[in-house]
Formats: C-alpha cells, structure tokens, sequence
C-alpha cells in the first residue's frame, strides 16, 4: 500500500516570542517494512537532518528573531508492506527495558500484566494484554493530560492512544519485555478518527512486532512509523520550548490517504 501523507501543525501567540526551538521528528525513514518514495518539510527556514539516540531523523528548528506564529508542514508518500508483521534491527533491544515517568509501572499495572500473561512471554501472550487494555481504558478524548502516566490513566480507565501505548509499555516491561513507544500515522477509512497516531513494539524472537491498542491490532498493516522511543516525549512529531508569547493555540490538519502505484505496464 502506498500512503500520501499530509501534516500541517500551526502555532498562534497571543504576544510575541522572543524565540524558540522546535525538535521535528516528522521524517521516516526505510525499513523493512516502509519505503520513503519522497518526503519534504515546509519549515520557516532551511533546517539539517541528523539522527538522534534512537535512530530518528531528527530536525531542530531554531528561531531566534520575534514571532507571533509558527507553521510546520510534513509531506510525501511511503510505501508500506502489508504483509510483514515484524521488523529486525542491529542495534539493542535492551534499552527499551527501562521505565520512565511516564511508563513506569506501579502495583496495579504490574498484577494486571502479570493476570493476563501469566508465564507467557509470547506474541500470543502481548495481544491478549493488548485486548484486556483495549477493554480496560475506555478511548476518551480529554480524558488524560500530555503529561499524565500510565498508572494515572489506568486508574481512570480512559484515554488516547498516547496513554494505551503508555500502559502497555508499562505492563509488557514489568514483564521483562522490551517496548518502545511508536509515533506515526494511521490510515483509515473512518474520516472521524485521527490519522496522527501512536502504538507500541515489543520485541519478541529477535525481531519489533506492533502492538496497537486503540485499534486492537498486532499486524501494522496501514501503520506509517515516525520515531520510536522510550515514551512519548521521546518520538512526538513536533516538541519545543519558547521564551515569550504569552497564550498558544495549536491546529494540527492531518490528512492520510492510499495512492494507487503505477507499474510499468500502466505506464
């Protein structure tokens, strides 16, 4: 499947900022499971790539003169293999067993993982946790906070994507399991449903499987991935830091779509 993507974050002051700095992971990069046909960022001013720790494509966008708004486009078309469930790496998986504020695992998290798995340390084992969470933290929009944890979110029973993925992370690395935490894109017929998205992957048999809670899938079949990390903080599209401006206002238009491959016999 080939997927056209659109991404367009605006950013309204109500004073002027002094200046700011904006960290941009909006860029893909191949795999086994993606290929990047093209891709541009439409930025205030020309920015250079580089790779962060964990191997994302990572663009800083510093603006050091006054402003009172901030556009950020992202878009290009990417190639995804419905097929393939799984994804292999070189680099270590052992780093994404360590928790952090936002996906630490507090005593409930920890019976709760324990109950479903049980001695099971398997794919089979991971989605039903991913179905119990699915079950367990209702999706509600304006439920949960940027900056809310997945023991908070758990105890309430409701969330988003951000805080499915939090949970899951918690309970798969209580279980001595590595995870990371998945920022993309989600293609789906439903017009209603957010196509900037976040699932997990855990790593199982030497290789990253996805695991997505909201949707109760564990095979990436219209997933795009941006950036992995440890949590969200670590692989959110757009994060930054400002001096000055007083009141923000954020407008995210997102837009997914499938595009038809052209074969050379069509041609």
């Amino acid at each position: 499947m080939r997927l056209s993507i659109s991404h367009e974050t605006t950013y309204h002051y109500e004073d002027q900022v002094r200046a700011s700095i904006q960290y941009l992971r909006l860029t893909p990069h191949d795999s086994e499971r993606q290929h990047v046909i093209s891709w541009q960022l439409d930025l205030p001013r020309p920015v250079r790539a580089q790779v962060d720790p964990f191997g994302n494509i990572l663009h800083v966008l510093t603006l050091d003169e006054p402003h009172d708004a901030i556009i950020i486009g992202a878009r290009g078309q990417v190639d995804i293999d419905e097929l393939r469930e799984a994804e292999h790496e070189s680099q270590s998986a052992f780093p994404f067993l360590r928790s952090t504020r936002l996906t630490e695992a507090d005593e409930a998290l920890r019976r709760f993982a324990a109950h479903h798995c049980r001695q099971r340390r398997d794919r089979t084992a991971l989605i039903d946790l991913m179905h119990a969470l699915n079950q367990s933290m209702v999706y509600t929009p304006g439920a949960t906070e940027v900056d809310t944890c997945a023991a908070q979110a758990f105890a309430g029973r409701a969330g988003v994507c951000q805080d499915h993925t939090h949970a899951f992370l918690a309970c798969a690395r209580s279980l001595g399991i590595p995870a990371r935490y998945v920022s993309g894109y989600l293609y789906t017929e439903d017009s209603t449903h957010l196509a900037s998205h976040a699932w997990a992957e855990a790593w199982l048999d030497d290789a990253w499987y996805s695991f997505d809670v909201t949707n109760q899938l564990a095979r990436p079949e219209r997933h795009l991935k941006l950036a992995v990390g440890l949590d969200y903080l670590d692989a959110c599209p757009v994060r930054g830091m400002r001096r000055g401006g007083g009141h923000e206002q954020m407008h995210a238009k997102v837009f997914v779509a499938p595009t038809p491959v052209i074969t050379a016999q069509q041609q």
